[in-house]
């Protein structure tokens, strides 16, 4: 039994039982995973996967119940390299950061910038996806980070700690009905208006959709879009009223929108930062995180990282 032959069997379950796939990730041929593969179940004797001709389609019971086993010997198979090269004072490496379009887009340049600056050694890889998509990453050993809403709670493999707190803006073309209202615009206002805004799942969108119901309104969603960029250029076009964070948004930039404010219309959103229970950090990634969120300083990572632990003891 060796170290690639497991990571052949996690690639697979992970990769829908595709070969071919699981051979291109790990740079290697795909009779070669194969012969890996069944030299792995001749080794146990039991067979892994369930097989049609050739063909693997699934995992047998027993493979359902070797694979967290498998995960977990790969993961600290993952920590003793980080923790030998944290330990030998290396300041090369790789950190993966997965964030979703927003985060990426407007609040973690700046923290990318210094870091680059701080660590020019380091590779830095920047995945963006859902929240859903950001927690799979993680629990994949994909990503070190994770930056997103506050979506990453509900995952209890997951350490996750308070950023920021942020609110919606709506946004208008010059002129629009809406700039002359008197006072707060309500939700029955803005909902007499076609709506462009986030994909369900994304940038507080939940949020958005319970408000409207609470008031038992119906919004016209027109288009939905994963990106603020996006949704701008189509209110832009006067297709309909735009929610988007108000993070997105810069006055001296969007010059052809007008931003109004909706913080009294939706609940406050809360940016999360998450890392993986029991992953070891390199010592640049918590200065990556400090840099990104100056109140989660390495003690405060590390007390969440332990209380997390003995919550689940």
């Amino acid at each position: 039994m060796n170290f690639q032959q497991l990571r052949f069997v996690r690639e697979a379950a992970r990769n829908r039982f595709n070969l071919t796939e699981v051979a291109a990730n790990l740079h290697t041929s795909q009779p070669g995973v194969s012969r890996q593969i069944g030299e792995l179940e001749s080794e146990l004797g039991v067979d892994i996967f369930v097989r049609s001709g050739k063909r693997l389609t699934g995992l047998t019971p027993l493979g359902e119940s070797l694979l967290p086993f498998v995960d977990r010997i790969l993961h600290d198979a993952d920590n003793l390299k980080r923790i030998g090269d944290d330990y030998s004072n290396r300041l090369d490496g790789k950190l993966s950061v997965a964030a979703t379009h927003s985060q990426a887009r407007y609040a973690l340049p700046h923290a990318v910038r210094d870091f680059r600056k701080l660590f020019p050694q380091v590779s830095l890889h920047l995945h963006q996806g859902s929240p859903k998509q950001v927690a799979e990453m993680l629990l994949h050993g994909e990503a070190d980070i994770g930056v997103a809403t506050e979506a990453l709670a509900l995952y209890p493999q997951l350490v996750t700690l308070p950023c920021y707190r942020w609110t919606h803006s709506i946004i208008v073309p010059p002129k629009h009905p809406l700039l002359s209202v008197e006072g707060l615009v309500s939700l029955e206002q803005l909902g007499a208006y076609p709506i462009i805004t986030y994909e369900q799942g994304y940038t507080g969108r939940s949020h958005i959709d319970q408000a409207f119901k609470q008031a038992g309104l119906n919004p016209d969603v027109v288009l939905t879009a994963m990106d603020a960029d996006v949704i701008k250029t189509y209110v832009e076009l006067g297709m309909g009223v735009g929610i988007v964070a108000s993070i997105a948004l810069d006055e001296e930039r969007d010059v052809g929108l007008k931003i109004i404010d909706a913080g009294h219309l939706f609940a406050i959103n809360q940016t999360r930062l998450a890392v993986r229970q029991g992953n070891w950090l390199r010592g640049f990634a918590y200065s990556f995180i400090e840099n990104f969120a100056p109140t989660l300083t390495k003690d405060v990572v590390e007390k969440a990282i332990a209380d997390n632990g003995n919550t689940k003891a």
